[in-house]
């Protein structure tokens, strides 16, 4: 049976722009960086993998790990688990680092919602849980 979500990915062609947004910006945790291929953070108990779509397209090398080659074009979308005071700090924080607010409101069942942009065009969300009568 399936237990949750344990990982989820989004891509970019710039790394150093995603490391600086994620970890510096938005305060995820760095697990661990590969050259130009990957950088991955701590998010909550899961692990949010920022891949480079040109280097994950490639097979593995002869000896690596079995991973199938894997990625996509265009923005994805990554909703983060938040309190309404975390959403309110993380809304200042964006503001003081001149990244726009798409969207702020409240799903019919009450529960809020932020959108913003990541450097590579990804569209993030915070959320209240209860968005998903999640408690």
């Amino acid at each position: 049976m399936i237990e949750g979500i344990l990982e989820t990915a989004l891509y970019t062609d710039d790394l150093d722009a995603a490391e600086a947004f994620y970890g510096g910006i938005l305060g995820l945790e760095k697990v661990l960086r590969a050259a130009n291929r990957h950088v991955f953070f701590r998010c909550g108990p899961g692990i949010l993998l920022i891949f480079n779509p040109a280097e994950t397209v490639k097979p593995h090398p002869p000896g690596g790990l079995p991973v199938p080659p894997h990625g996509t074009t265009g923005p994805g979308h990554i909703c983060f688990r938040m309190t309404g005071e975390a959403i309110d700090l993380i809304k200042e924080k964006l503001n003081k680092a001149g990244i726009a607010i798409e969207s702020d409101f409240r799903w019919p069942n009450g529960a809020r919602s932020i959108y913003f942009r990541d450097p590579a065009g990804n569209s993030l969300e915070c959320a209240e849980p209860r968005l998903w009568d999640i408690e």
